[in-house]
């Protein structure tokens, strides 16, 4: 059987209800705005076992190896993402909007109760929606709603990781 990792907005895959793998970015911009540098990392857990985790993330950490019960090729998992990448790249612009209606269908964040932290100051409210910049649509208990972007927030499920 296939299995399809849901994810965590923005950037987290998820499997069991723990972390498969994720996407790093790190931005720097001039005072014009322009972007000085960008850099991106990707990273799956492809081998490991529980054993092999940190003990104290073991609870939130998976792998390919541990969610198919089979031997994992990373070269073989890097040249698929290398295909995957370039066609997404091939795709972004001309199917935007299908693209994004995946994200939204596989984004297990959406419905959740969740809790906002920036900096000192944490807000909860439930995620509703994901707009088509990838932002967060997200509802408060005074009923308000808020769209939150990525690099605003930590976003932390109020019951465990998700």
């Amino acid at each position: 059987s296939r299995i399809v990792p849901g994810i965590k907005w923005t950037n987290d895959l998820v499997c069991g209800r723990k972390k498969l793998g994720g996407i790093l970015t790190e931005l720097s911009l001039e005072p014009n705005g322009n972007v000085r540098y960008a850099v991106v990392g990707i990273g799956i857990n492809c081998t490991q076992q529980t054993e092999d985790f940190p003990e104290d993330i073991r609870h939130i950490a998976t792998s390919l190896a541990m969610v198919t019960g089979q031997r994992v090729s990373r070269s073989t998992v890097a040249v698929e993402m290398i295909r995957a990448l370039e066609q997404m790249s091939r795709d972004l612009l001309p199917q935007q909007t299908s693209i994004m209606d995946a994200y939204r269908k596989h984004c297990i964040t959406v419905g959740q109760e969740i809790s906002i932290n920036n900096g000192d100051t944490v807000r909860h409210g439930i995620a509703e929606s994901i707009c088509d910049d990838g932002g967060l649509i997200v509802r408060f208990p005074d009923g308000h709603a808020e769209v939150i972007g990525a690099g605003e927030v930590s976003i932390r499920g109020m019951y465990g990781y998700i």
